[in-house]
């Protein structure tokens, strides 16, 4: 029973890291790369389709994303989801190929990019703590329905206690990881 609790507890807490790491990797940091593009979905005949469903997505340099459909007919319909995106982004159609340039961050745009990272860590912290609350009030109702000592409560207490701190120290790791990202020009 304990190493159930333990384990659901370990999976919920993998989960909400997993999460802080892919919402920090929509932050877009000045420098190019294919998965900035991931949440794009493009008008394909009449179905919203994913960006990379519809087109190979390369790497031209540093800063320049190269964006290839996969079908001639689609690269103005590519290039429009490209532009309205949520991304700010101004995509050139070069031919077949269609070049997304990554603009160069200001300095101001830094700091707000960093409170929004923080925030999201923020919210990985309260999601690993409210995992830990859950786990220790069905540790709570074991020992209440006499499953379980209250020693062994308290055990298992310290082990999902020490889950707790090495997720949120992923998290902070993550966060600072980002940070360092940002801040670099």
């Amino acid at each position: 029973m304990i190493a159930d609790v333990k384990k659901t507890a370990e999976q919920k807490m993998q989960k909400s890291l997993e999460t802080l790491k892919a919402d920090l990797g929509k932050v877009r940091t000045g420098r190019a790369h294919v998965g900035l593009l991931d949440h794009i979905m493009v008008d394909y005949y009449g179905s919203p389709t994913a960006i990379n469903q519809v087109a190979n997505l390369t790497l031209i340099d540093a800063r320049t994303i190269g964006v290839a459909p996969y079908e001639k007919k689609m690269l103005g319909a590519v290039e429009k989801a490209i532009r309205d995106s949520d991304l700010g982004l101004n995509p050139a159609s070069m031919g077949e190929l269609i070049r997304v340039p990554m603009p160069a961050l200001t300095e101001e745009r830094r700091k707000e990019l960093i409170k929004v990272v923080r925030s999201e860590a923020e919210g990985a912290r309260v999601a690993i703590r409210n995992v830990r609350r859950d786990a220790n009030n069905e540790l709570k109702n074991l020992v209440k329905d006499k499953a379980i000592s209250e020693d062994e409560e308290r055990r298992a207490q310290d082990d999902i206690q020490k889950l707790t701190d090495k997720f949120v120290a992923e998290v902070d790791k993550a966060l600072q990881a980002k940070e360092t990202e940002l801040m670099t020009v």
